[in-house]
């Protein structure tokens, strides 16, 4: 797992996803001969942070975002919170600003968030949780496991993918906004009609850890059921455990798919997470390998 263990060192916090991106390349680049299938890569000044792979003849296309949730300085010692970070009074924070690295606790006042490095701190400095991360038993345990993992998923399956999209894409946690340009190159050069979001979903009173990846029926956006039906068909078939979420709040890169202006249908695919965007957040290996058989499944025989 060093891979994922080097995923979850990356700093890419929205709007600053360039290192996470950086290292993709590095490594998409050196392992991309050792695939079954050699991708087309297409990234750069074009596509911003994003990263898009095309295999073969594509009809399915993989999303999975790059960034995460942070904090943001402002004037004085203050901080903005960015995307929706878990508000933990003495949070170790960490980041680079243009006189050298920091690091420093979330301090709350009167619903107002500051931090106590001894500085000023440049205003519009990233700061990201400080990583820390555990083993633990069955459980992996750290800060941005949303969404590393979905990363992590999304290249294991480009290992043996022989037909699909897989794309990094940026801006998610604070509402998105690379999809639809994502998209509208995907479909001049070689159009799909569905899509799998690879991200990482709740532990609720519905769904629980260690019983495998979630397929979501709808978050605050509703997939369309005649290829929810497709995919759960296609789910019993595999033998893969799995588990079924229905929740009203909650959104991914699934929201842009469906707004755009193509008919595109989707369905969101992850596994469940404790003490979400925390530095604590927890998942399930078992779930974990199950988010990565299923993606491959699924976008072999869709």
């Amino acid at each position: 797992m060093k891979l994922l263990f080097d995923l979850l060192q990356q700093f890419g916090v929205s709007g600053q996803e360039y290192q996470t991106s950086e290292f993709l390349m590095q490594y998409i680049s050196k392992r991309k001969y050792e695939w079954n299938v050699l991708p087309d890569v297409f990234s750069g000044e074009t596509f911003h942070d994003c990263i898009i792979l095309k295999f073969g003849n594509p009809r399915t296309a993989l999303f999975a975002h790059i960034d995460t949730i942070g904090f943001m300085s402002r004037y004085e010692n203050q901080l903005v919170a960015i995307g929706g970070p878990e508000i933990i009074p003495n949070t170790e924070l960490v980041g680079r600003d243009g006189l050298g690295d920091i690091i420093c606790k979330l301090k709350v006042h009167e619903d107002s968030l500051f931090h106590d490095f001894p500085r000023k701190i440049e205003r519009g400095t990233r700061l990201a949780f400080n990583q820390n991360i555990r083993m633990t038993g069955d459980f992996i345990q750290a800060a941005y496991l949303d969404n590393r993992l979905g990363i992590y998923s999304a290249l294991k399956v480009c290992e043996e993918l022989e037909d699909g999209w897989v794309i990094f894409s940026t801006y998610e946690e604070t509402g998105g906004g690379s999809v639809p340009f994502l998209l509208k190159f995907i479909q001049e050069n070689s159009p799909i009609t569905q899509a799998l979001i690879s991200d990482i979903t709740w532990v609720t009173e519905g769904v629980r850890p260690g019983e495998g990846v979630v397929i979501s029926i709808r978050d605050k956006f509703i997939p369309r059921k005649r290829f929810l039906d497709r995919i759960i068909k296609l789910a019993e078939s595999s033998a893969i455990p799995f588990q079924l979420e229905v929740e009203e709040y909650g959104g991914s890169d699934g929201r842009e798919v469906q707004f755009s202006p193509y008919a595109i249908d989707w369905c969101f695919i992850g596994a469940p997470e404790e003490h979400v965007h925390s530095p604590n957040e927890k998942v399930a290996l078992v779930d974990l390998e199950a988010m990565i058989q299923m993606h491959s499944f699924l976008i072999k025989n869709l």
